[in-house]
């Protein structure tokens, strides 16, 4: 890959990342034809603050139709001073649309000479697919030399590394099979020939050299099984059964998109933990932005959006906790990925009850119109979602408690945000307004099982992503 000085690199990658670039493509049987374009984007990120977690335990998905999927076109690359976000007035058939993202929330020790299968669920589909791999918060040069992409296999359980057969193909960078990924940055992949449909699992394999790579950049909640095989490059191996232990956590991979989505495009969930999905059911995807998925997928097209997601447990908006805090992600994992049109944002309660506590509502009033005057100047809409109760949660005070009723009094009063969703009118228990409906709490008090999830979701008005007018 050749390499630009710092800043003319950062520019390029920052740009070409925004904007959608496409590149050339490669199966694992044969080279397919390249695709017209720029190269793949190396992307600069702001300095980070790493979470200092040790990994949870470490158990094993799958290639399609072995037909040749619709010629890819390539991508219209509007001039760089254009937003971020997909044109409106109909679906994204020529440009790329976010489908999966997770945020890196910390670093994990390296698993030298691994293979890791990190099972990701597409919001949306499309006739190619690009992944994102990350070295974010490392401490060394990251390299990676081998990188698959496979569709899950028809049928397998969410315990099974199998890939179907005929969907296993190999992602490049720059036309290499191999990257290495600089610190603190992200590498996106060229694109990448495989029909995929919203809803479905795909696998991205990575390989890790024997050479120690440092710690590796990771998102500690999955809540999804993923799998590793310990010793050995078996990224291109379709049955998995060389993926014999399981991972509670995605490593390296942090974005999947999609070219020529049904779709006009993708809406970011930018939060904590309650985005991030804790308290819902494991490997059913059932987090809230997963049940806004369903909804929108059932949109005509010119409607739809796919869904990403960067909550992080434990994130903060005004300062950072867990992760980077809210402002400094702001870009890499939100405004900046492919095809966005709409942000939600939840973020407040982890100041709120965090050390030192946040107790003046005018602080979180400027954080929100930071993030919302960032958004609009890429033409992307906010929507604000008020925080959710948490009475009965230990950390969860009466002085927080009246802090936490100011701050949602700015989210639905002030005019910061293009709408409003009021997520704690539709958990807060009417008899207990500081506590959630117990139907919707998992046991905790702070976050929510899978009809919280749900009733979170149902909350957003589809209209409101768009500008359009229909509820939906």
């Amino acid at each position: 890959m050749r390499r630009l000085p710092r800043a003319a690199r950062t520019r390029r990658c920052l740009t070409a990342l925004a904007l959608g670039t496409v590149v050339c493509c490669t199966d694992t049987a044969a080279a397919a034809p390249p695709v017209e374009g720029a190269p793949s984007a190396v992307v600069q990120l702001p300095s980070v603050r790493p979470e200092s977690a040790s990994p949870e335990t470490v158990s094993p998905s799958v290639r399609p139709e072995s037909a040749a999927p619709d010629t890819v076109s390539p991508t219209v690359v509007p001039s760089a001073a254009a937003p971020a976000a997909a044109p409106s007035g109909g679906a994204n058939r020529r440009h790329w649309s976010g489908s999966w993202e997770t945020a890196p929330s910390g670093t994990a020790p390296a698993l030298p000479d691994a293979s890791i299968r990190n099972v990701v669920h597409l919001s949306v589909g499309g006739r190619a697919v690009r992944v994102r791999v990350s070295n974010r918060l490392g401490s060394r040069p990251l390299l990676l030399d081998s990188v698959t992409v496979a569709l899950r296999a028809p049928g397998a359980s969410d315990n099974s590394p199998a890939a179907a057969p005929g969907s296993l193909r190999t992602a490049t960078f720059d036309g290499n099979p191999a990257v290495t990924v600089p610190v603190g940055e992200d590498v996106v992949s060229d694109p990448v020939r495989l029909r995929v449909s919203g809803g479905a699992d795909l696998l991205v394999s990575v390989h890790t050299p024997v050479a120690d790579s440092g710690p590796a950049t990771y998102h500690r909640t999955a809540l999804r099984t993923n799998f590793l095989a310990r010793h050995g490059d078996w990224t291109t191996q379709t049955d998995g059964t060389a993926y014999t232990s399981t991972l509670a956590n995605w490593y390296y991979v942090t974005g999947v998109d999609v070219l020529g989505a049904p779709a006009a495009g993708s809406v970011v969930a930018f939060g904590d933990s309650i985005t991030d999905g804790t308290g819902s059911t494991p490997d059913t995807d059932r987090r809230w932005p997963d049940r806004l998925a369903d909804r929108l997928r059932a949109l005509p097209p010119q409607r739809r959006l796919g869904v990403l997601n960067a909550g992080i447990a434990g994130n903060r908006l005004l300062r950072s906790g867990v992760g980077p805090g809210a402002l400094a992600r702001l870009d890499v994992d939100a405004l900046s990925r492919a095809g966005v049109r709409a942000l939600i944002v939840l973020e407040g309660i982890n100041d709120i009850k965090g050390v030192p506590a946040a107790t003046d509502p005018a602080a979180f009033a400027q954080a929100y119109r930071t993030i919302v005057d960032r958004a609009h100047a890429r033409g992307i809409r906010v929507v604000g979602a008020t925080l959710t109760p948490c009475g009965g949660y230990e950390a969860c005070t009466p002085q927080g408690e009246a802090v936490r009723q100011a701050v949602n009094a700015v989210v639905r009063d002030d005019g910061i945000f293009d709408a409003v969703a009021d997520f704690d009118a539709a958990v807060r228990d009417p008899d207990r307004p500081d506590r959630i409906l117990p139907r919707y709490d998992p046991g905790d008090h702070l976050h929510f099982n899978d009809a919280g999830m749900r009733a979170l979701a149902d909350t957003v008005d589809l209209a409101a992503l768009t500008g359009t007018g229909h509820s939906g």
